[in-house]
């Protein structure tokens, strides 16, 4: 085969190629929604191909130049066109998959907005109960120490019975002491009287005895 012919050849079926492979990434391209960085690295690899494709065709372009070939100039108008054609459709998809991006991006600005309304609309009713919960465990702190005074106090009046109480329980021990130790001295006095009186009994009874016996002495002698 003609080595010119087998370039040719070679170089239509680069461009074919480069050509379908720049396609696809234009329909990715416009079905692209994001993110950013992916739509980002289709533009990379499709601008590659672009690159790639303008060389192919300058190259087709000038092999068709040197053999003055019409077959081959028509076949370089085409490849322009088709070149042209993707390019336009290159910028359009792209423009689409912007267009999605920064809506996309619109759509999810707008709904943290209201995420963050909605978290801050709780934090402020999370505060609010909070600051009733706070009131109110206040409130019965409030009445628990009242009462906790109350019973202190109560507390204080009752011990200080208990003081008057115990003084007054401690006076009448000293009392009752003092009333005991009366008593025994006084039982005492009473045996000591009691055993005295006996003895005074039994004394009157001898004396009475003696005076008996000596009535009876008096009598037996006067009448004998």
């Amino acid at each position: 085969m003609d080595p010119t012919k087998l370039v040719v050849e070679t170089i239509r079926q680069e461009i074919t190629e480069n050509n379908l492979q720049l396609k696809a990434l234009i329909q990715d391209i416009d079905e692209c929604v994001g993110p950013l960085v992916e739509l980002q690295a289709l533009n990379s690899a499709g601008r590659s191909k672009i690159s790639t494709l303008r060389k192919l065709i300058s190259k087709f372009s000038d092999l068709a130049t040197e053999t003055k070939s019409s077959v081959l100039l028509k076949d370089v108008a085409l490849y322009r066109e088709q070149f042209a054609n993707s390019m336009d459709a290159f910028k359009k998809a792209n423009l689409k998959s912007m267009a999605a991006i920064e809506q996309g991006t619109k759509e999810e600005l707008i709904k943290h907005t209201a995420e963050d309304a909605d978290v801050r609309q709780r934090q402020k009713r999370n505060k609010e109960n909070m600051a009733t919960i706070s009131s109110n465990v206040t409130d019965q702190l409030l009445s628990i120490s009242r009462q906790l005074a109350d019973t202190t106090q109560r507390s204080a009046n009752t011990l200080e019975s208990l003081v008057y109480s115990s003084d007054n329980v401690i006076g009448t021990q000293e009392e009752l002491k003092v009333t005991s130790s009366i008593i025994g001295q006084s039982g005492k006095l009473l045996a000591k009287y009691g055993r005295r009186e006996f003895t005074d009994k039994i004394l009157m009874c001898f004396a009475f005895a003696f005076f008996i016996c000596c009535v009876v002495y008096i009598v037996q002698k006067r009448l004998f």
